[in-house]
C-alpha cells in the first residue's frame, strides 16, 4: 500500500562511534576553549605527587632510616605529603573547570537532539510510530552517558597520560636499569587496551540497543494493551517481552565478561612490572642500585601508577565505549528530516518556514498548489471539503477505519460525526485536519490538497480543537490571540461575548490577567480554546469532542457562536443535540460511512437510532 502523503523516518548518513565520539570532544574542546586550558593546568599540577613519591621515598630511605637519621627521613616524607596535599587542592580546582565543559556540552547535545525529533515529528504528519519510548532513552540515560563519559576522557586519559610520563620519566632518573621492567609490560597492557577495544565497542552498542527495543516494546505494549486482550495475542506479546529482557539480559552479561578481560590488563601493566623489579633487586643492587631506589621504584609502580592504570582500564575504557555509542546514536537522532524522498514515497518534499511551501507560481503569478491526484489547485480560499476515496488503518494487517469514504461540504456548512466508541471519530478529525495522511484517497481544503500544504497554510485554512484543551501560562489575551496575533481588543471580546466567556474573562481579571492552566478546570480551558479557535482566520472548524465538559446550555451558545461565523464545521460529538442541530450528519459504525439529516439517519439507518435512542441521550461516552 502506497501512502500518497506519508514522509518517510529519517534516514541519516551513518557515522562511526569513533568518529561521533571524536566530533563530541572536539566540539567540547571548540566551544569551552578557556576552561579546557584551566583544566590542563589543574591537571598538570595534580600529577605532582606522581612526580615526587619515588625520589622522595628514596631519599627517605637512603639518607634518613639506612643512616639512622629518622628527622631527615620524616622531612624528605613530608616533601612527599607537602606535594600530595598541592595535588589533591590542585584536582579539587579541576572540577569547577570540568563542569565549564561538560554542561554546556549537554545542553547542546540536548537542543540538538529535541529539534531533530521535533522536525522528524512534523516531517511525519502524524503517522503514528514508536519513536517516543527511544526518545525517552536518548534524552535521559544516553545525552547523560556522553555527558559523564566526556568528563571522563578529560579528566583520567590527561590524568593517566601525566602520571605515566612521571613515572617512566622519575624511573629513568632513578633506576635507569629498571625502566624497561615497567615500560615493555605497559606498552603490552596499552596494547591488549587497544586490541579489546572494537569488541568492546560493540558489544556497548548492543547494549544500547537491546535497552531501546525494550523501551520501544514495552511502549507499544502499553498502547495496544486493549487490543492485544481483545485479540487474544497476550501469549506471542508475552514472548516478545520476555525475549527482548532476555537479548538485553545477554548483551550486558557479553558487556561484562569484556570488562574482565580489561581487568587482567591492570595486572599486566601495574603488577607485572612489581614482581619483575621484586624478582630483579638483588642484581639491581649489584649493579649499583641503593635499598631506597629500588623502593622508590616500588613506591611509582604501587602507589601511582597501578591506580592510573586501573582507572584507564576500567573507567575510560567502558566511559569511551559509551561515549562512542551514545555519541553516534544521538547524532543520528538529532539529524533533520531530508529534504526530499524518493520517488517510491511520493513527491512530497519538506521545508520549514516559508510561505511557499509545495507551491508551484502559475504564469499569471498566482500561487497554486499541486493536488495528489495530479491536478493543480488553487491555495485554499474557503472552508469547503472533499473527501475522495479515502482509506484508513492503524496498520498494514488490520482492518480499514473507514474505506473509500467519499464525502463533500460546502462552505459554510456544518457536519456533526457520530458513532459507537472507538469507530475511528478522532481518526477522521485529524484526517480533515490533514494531520494524518489517508492511506488512499485524496483530502481537499477549499479545492487544495491537503497533503501539500505546509503546517503554515494548513494553519490558515483549518483549525482543530481536541478533546483535552491546550492553554498555556501566560496573559489571558495571548491565550485567545494565539490563533490570530493580530485581533483587536475589540474582536477578541466580540468573540469571548459570542462564546458565553465574559463571566470567565471578568472572574480571571480581564484579559490582561495572568492565566495558571492548572488553576483552571476542564471546562473552562475548552472555553478558552473555542474563544481561540472563534478568532482564527481558518474558515473550516473541527471539534472533536471540544464541549465534553461543558453543559448543554453552554454547548447551545458554542453552537449558535459557530454558525453565524463565517466557514464550515465539523463537530465530533457524543450528544444528540448537536446532530439534531447540524445541516447534516455523518455516522460511522465500523461498515459503512452514510451521511444525511438527523431525521432522514433516524428513518434509514438502524444503526443510528439505536445510538441515538439507547444511551439516554448519549450516543457514546468516549472516542
Amino acid at each position: 500500500m502506497v501512502h500518497e502523503a506519508s514522509v518517510p523516518a529519517a534516514r541519516p548518513v551513518p557515522r562511526r562511534p569513533a568518529r561521533a565520539a571524536a566530533e563530541v570532544l572536539r566540539s567540547a574542546f571548540a566551544e569551552s576553549r578557556p576552561a579546557v586550558l584551566r583544566l590542563l593546568a589543574w591537571t598538570l599540577l595534580s600529577a605532582l605527587p606522581a612526580l615526587v613519591s619515588g625520589k622522595a621515598m628514596a631519599l627517605a630511605v637512603d639518607r634518613g632510616f639506612l643512616d639512622h637519621r629518622p628527622g631527615q627521613a620524616a622531612c624528605w616524607l613530608g616533601v612527599f605529603a607537602a606535594a600530595a596535599l598541592t595535588g589533591a587542592w590542585a584536582t579539587r580546582q579541576t572540577y569547577p573547570q570540568l563542569a565549564h565543559v561538560v554542561e554546556p556540552l549537554r545542553d547542546r547535545l540536548v537542543r540538538r537532539l529535541v529539534s531533530g525529533l521535533l522536525h522528524r515529528g512534523v516531517a511525519a504528519r502524524g503517522r503514528p510510530d514508536a519513536s517516543a519510548a527511544t526518545a525517552v532513552a536518548q534524552l535521559t540515560r544516553q545525552v547523560e552517558a556522553v555527558r559523564d563519559a566526556t568528563a571522563g576522557q578529560l579528566l583520567v586519559v590527561s590524568h593517566f597520560a601525566l602520571t605515566a610520563l612521571a613515572v617512566l620519566g622519575g624511573t629513568a632518573m632513578l633506576a635507569p636499569a629498571a625502566t624497561p621492567l615497567i615500560a615493555v609490560p605497559l606498552l603490552l597492557a596499552l596494547t591488549g587496551f587497544a586490541a579489546t577495544t572494537p569488541v568492546t565497542m560493540r558489544r556497548q552498542r548492543q547494549a544500547f540497543a537491546a535497552d531501546e527495543n525494550l523501551a520501544r516494546l514495552c511502549a507499544e505494549t502499553l498502547t495496544a494493551l486493549r487490543d492485544i486482550v481483545t485479540c487474544g495475542a497476550r501469549r506471542p506479546t508475552e514472548q516478545d517481552l520476555l525475549a527482548a529482557v532476555a537479548a538485553g539480559v545477554r548483551a550486558n552479561r557479553a558487556l561484562a565478561v569484556t570488562a574482565a578481560v580489561r581487568r587482567l590488563l591492570v595486572a599486566l601493566g601495574a603488577h607485572l612490572p612489581l614482581l619483575l623489579v621484586v624478582l630483579a633487586a638483588p642484581a639491581l643492587v649489584r649493579r649499583g642500585l641503593t635499598p631506597g631506589e629500588v623502593m622508590g621504584v616500588l613506591a611509582y609502580l604501587t602507589g601511582t601508577l597501578e591506580p592510573a592504570l586501573r582507572l584507564l582500564v576500567q573507567g575510560v575504557g567502558s566511559s569511551w565505549l559509551r561515549l562512542a555509542v551514545a555519541a553516534e546514536r544521538l547524532a543520528a537522532a538529532s539529524e533533520p528530516p531530508p529534504t526530499s524522498v524518493d520517488a517510491d514515497d511520493g513527491p512530497r518534499h519538506i521545508e520549514y518556514g516559508t510561505d511557499a511551501e509545495y507551491g508551484i507560481d502559475g504564469p499569471d503569478g498566482e500561487h497554486r498548489i499541486d493536488g495528489t491526484d495530479g491536478t493543480r489547485g488553487h491555495r485554499p480560499a474557503d472552508g469547503s471539503v472533499r473527501l475522495l476515496g479515502i482509506s484508513y488503518s492503524y496498520g498494514a494487517a488490520a482492518d480499514p477505519v473507514f474505506d473509500a469514504l467519499d464525502l463533500t461540504l460546502d462552505d459554510g456548512e456544518h457536519l456533526a460525526v457520530v458513532g459507537p466508541s472507538g469507530v475511528g471519530k478522532s481518526t477522521l478529525a485529524d484526517v480533515l485536519a490533514g494531520d494524518v495522511p489517508p492511506d488512499r484517497g485524496n483530502v481537499l481544503l477549499g479545492g487544495a490538497a491537503a497533503g501539500r500544504l505546509t503546517p503554515r497554510e494548513l494553519a490558515h485554512v483549518r483549525v482543530l480543537l481536541p478533546q483535552d484543551a491546550y492553554v498555556f501560562a501566560g496573559e489571558l489575551q495571548e491565550n485567545l490571540r494565539w490563533l490570530c496575533p493580530r485581533a483587536s481588543e475589540r474582536d477578541v471580546m466580540s468573540a469571548v461575548r459570542a462564546l458565553g466567556a465574559a463571566p470567565l474573562v471578568e472572574r480571571l481579571g480581564g484579559l490582561q490577567a495572568t492565566v495558571d492552566p492548572a488553576a483552571l478546570s476542564a471546562g473552562e480551558r475548552q472555553i478558552i480554546a473555542l474563544v481561540r479557535a472563534h478568532l482564527s482566520p481558518a474558515r473550516l472548524v473541527i471539534l472533536d469532542e471540544a464541549t465534553r465538559h461543558l453543559d448543554a446550555q453552554a454547548e447551545l451558545h458554542v453552537e449558535e457562536a459557530f454558525r453565524t461565523r463565517p466557514g464550515t464545521v465539523v463537530t465530533i460529538t457524543h450528544r444528540p443535540g448537536p446532530a439534531r442541530r447540524a445541516d447534516r450528519v455523518l455516522f460511522l459504525d465500523g461498515d459503512r460511512a452514510r451521511v444525511g439529516t438527523h431525521s432522514e439517519l433516524l428513518a434509514t439507518v438502524p444503526g443510528y437510532r439505536a445510538l441515538v435512542g439507547g444511551h439516554g441521550g448519549d450516543l457514546d461516552s468516549t472516542d
